[in-house]
């Protein structure tokens, strides 16, 4: 498996970005971006698209920052499964749009109404009823795709900073939890093969809503088969998707597990509200 971009060093050099230039992203590398989003593999079924679209700044698209003229839309149907495989895909793209130089920022609230205005693509007018205070959506199984999350795609502006992206600037939002943390059995800890962690620690830098990283890991087989799920019965306080977080996490995980040499063969299954992530080695 080649992955187009350098796997430690972007997910290390990924932030979510919420201050941006109005300004188009060039051209060349937006035909780049394009490309690899209508094209890119993964080792499991899905019903992702990527839909890149225009947006007016002056216009609110979300709900705390100002957009700028270039964005995109992950896209998929509204089960558990495809929830989570589009945290898997839409990361893959936002680690692609990284390595370019490019800024981004996952976002599950938006003003619908604004985002049907500049990329039509609900089923009925009536989705526009599911909205959340007219953001996002509400949790539950639609008919047809819709756009689960979207990000900005553009260029950092580091003038007039907001207060959130000064915490950032500085550390605060990217803490992450020691890998020790998010075992399901923190005992097993000191028996993890230095590849295993090497994955692990990559899929701990995954960004999740509100910095919660919700993902708990747990082993098999002699640490040959890595699961990753959110613990049972967790609930977000804010957000109606958790399991797009965890699609994320699996994302890095699997990339940290390529990085090593490995290609193990993944599947994923819903348990409840949850969708599980396997990795056998």
């Amino acid at each position: 498996m080649i992955v187009p971009f350098p796997i430690k060093s972007t997910i290390d050099s990924r932030r979510s970005v919420r201050s941006y230039k109005m300004e188009e992203v060039n051209k060349e590398v937006m035909d780049e971006l394009k490309a690899y989003a209508n094209t890119l593999t993964v080792p499991f079924e899905h019903d992702v698209e990527i839909k890149f679209f225009k947006a007016n700044p002056t216009k609110i698209l979300y709900l705390t920052i100002k957009s700028p003229p270039d964005n995109m839309a992950f896209m998929s149907e509204t089960d558990i499964l495809s929830i989570s495989k589009t945290g898997f895909v839409g990361e893959l793209v936002i680690l692609f749009a990284t390595s370019k130089g490019l800024s981004t920022c996952w976002f599950g609230h938006y003003r619908l109404s604004e985002l049907e205005r500049l990329m039509p693509h609900l089923q009925s007018p009536d989705q526009l009823n599911e909205a959340n205070m007219g953001y996002g959506y509400a949790k539950g199984v639609t008919t047809g795709k819709r756009a689960i999350c979207i990000s900005p795609l553009g260029y950092f502006e580091s003038g007039g900073l907001r207060l959130i992206d000064r915490y950032q600037s500085r550390g605060i939002s990217f803490k992450r939890k020691g890998i020790k943390e998010l075992l399901v059995n923190p005992g097993e800890y000191d028996k993890l093969p230095e590849d295993i962690l090497y994955a692990l620690d990559l899929g701990r830098k995954a960004p999740s809503a509100a910095n919660a990283q919700m993902w708990r890991f747990s082993f098999a087989e002699d640490y040959k088969t890595i699961f990753i799920a959110m613990p049972e019965g967790y609930r977000h306080l804010k957000w109606e998707h958790p399991n797009v977080d965890i699609g994320i996490c699996a994302c890095h995980v699997w990339l940290g597990l390529i990085d090593k040499g490995y290609n193990p063969k993944i599947t994923v299954h819903e348990e409840g509200d949850r969708a599980v992530w396997r990795f056998a080695l």
